[in-house]
């Protein structure tokens, strides 16, 4: 039988008293430069450190903070996390400014978030999608993946990790009347490592908040076809499901071509093209562990994985090995971990994209399709398709078919760019 798990105890920052409303205290105010005015008004969430005037030095991570212009008007209230470059997080705004940030408020949003997945998704045949997507979603800080009967939750900052178990209390009957009977904590591997310090330098933590003990890898379904989650392990909170659409698209892209699926993780890319009618697959990937389950989602899927190959190696060395050969592919998709983790990197990440990209173009088949992606939010969309252009690729034959951004489940808010961080294009 399964544990059950007792009620969040650990990994929780209990601090009753901190994170009080305080909207008449100036103790519990951030006051802005007229420069981050108008963005924060138009409900940009993020109130960076480097614009706030006054106040930071009296909050704590997770104190409710209203935060005002230089005139003393109310632009919302926000999460505080004074050392981070994001000085708060913004949950209200305009005429809301006098809603307190408590458990209640996170009841709502959620129960909101949730309902628009129930219809997204109504049909049953995807069971493993994004339920709250944090700012996209007004919860900013928070995000939970759900696959199948298992919930996956992380934590984006000190501030929202102050208010964890009142996020735990007021969303876990909601995921309980979805169905979801375990709801697990990811904490990535640098907050693991700033928050133990010491934790080994691979750290990374996955603890079960409510409900059962799950098994290492759960069986779900997107668009109808099976694939394997290690939610205890795997990246992310277990699978990229920003990327299930894109998948699809590669899949009816498929038929009848010889594909080459880059930085392939576990499979998602391939498993859809080897159902779609691919005549073969080859999936690279630095990480052997990554293809075992790959694999067993193929044989989960009714696909034997021996007719497809599984290759172990750094993309841009078999990029190399493969134009030295000879060897091409009608269909080549290319999704790589960020490259930009910061805007210092911007550069150095645009040169490594237009470097990819080159390499991928020089065993692109005639006829043949490039799918590229990105998931780095520094890198914005014009930036990107400047990496795939004519100069870029040293290809005047190509055109861009089609362009795309996060999928529903993913949402964004229209004064907030940074939220519109993936993009995948096809060209052809």
């Amino acid at each position: 039988m399964k544990k059950t798990a007792p009620k969040i105890q650990h990994g929780v920052t209990n601090r009753p008293q901190a994170a009080k409303f305080r909207a008449d205290s100036d103790s519990g105010k951030l006051e802005v430069g007229a420069g981050a005015v108008e963005k924060l008004r138009r409900g940009h969430p993020w109130v960076w450190q480097r614009t706030v005037q006054r106040g930071l030095e009296r909050v704590q991570a997770g104190d409710d903070v209203l935060v005002v212009g230089p005139d003393g008007s109310a632009l919302g209230r926000g999460l505080a996390d004074p050392e981070s470059p994001i000085a708060a997080r913004l949950f209200t705004n305009l005429g809301q400014a006098d809603v307190p940030i408590d458990r209640a408020l996170f009841a709502e949003r959620a129960r909101s978030a949730f309902a628009i997945r129930a219809k997204l998704f109504r049909d049953g045949a995807t069971n493993a999608y994004r339920l709250l997507h944090g700012e996209g979603d007004r919860l900013p800080g928070f995000v939970i993946d759900r696959y199948d009967d298992v919930a996956v939750l992380r934590i984006d900052g000190d501030g929202a990790h102050a208010r964890l178990a009142e996020l735990v209390d007021a969303v876990w009957p909601q995921l309980e009347a979805l169905g979801v009977v375990t709801l697990l904590l990811r904490t990535p591997k640098r907050q693991a490592r700033e928050r133990e310090s010491k934790a080994p330098a691979d750290a990374g933590k996955t603890e079960t908040l409510r409900g059962r003990e799950p098994s290492e890898r759960v069986s779900v379904r997107e668009h109808g076809v099976p694939f394997v989650v290690d939610v205890l392990h795997g990246q992310k909170t277990g699978a990229f499901l920003d990327q299930r659409e894109n998948r699809r698209r590669t899949g009816a892209l498929a038929p009848g071509r010889r594909v080459l699926n880059l930085f392939s993780y576990a499979g998602g890319f391939s498993l859809f093209a080897a159902l779609g009618g691919a005549t073969h697959v080859t999936s690279v990937d630095m990480a052997a562990g990554a293809h075992a389950a790959a694999q067993a989602s193929f044989r989960l899927a009714g696909v034997d994985p021996r007719a497809h190959a599984f290759v172990t190696a750094d993309a841009f060395a078999f990029l190399e090995g493969a134009k030295r050969r000879g060897s091409t592919w009608d269909l080549i998709i290319s999704d790589p971990p960020s490259f930009a983790s910061n805007e210092k990197s911007l550069p150095r990440a645009l040169t490594a994209y237009r470097a990819l990209h080159r390499a991928c173009v020089d065993v692109l088949a005639p006829g043949g399709v490039f799918c590229a992606a990105s998931c780095s939010s520094h890198v914005d969309a014009e930036s990107f398709l400047a990496t795939l252009d004519d100069v870029a690729t040293n290809r005047s034959d190509l055109r861009l078919l089609e362009h795309h951004g996060p999928p529903p489940d993913h949402p964004t808010l229209p004064a907030w760019p940074e939220g519109r961080y993936l993009k995948f294009a096809v060209l052809g």
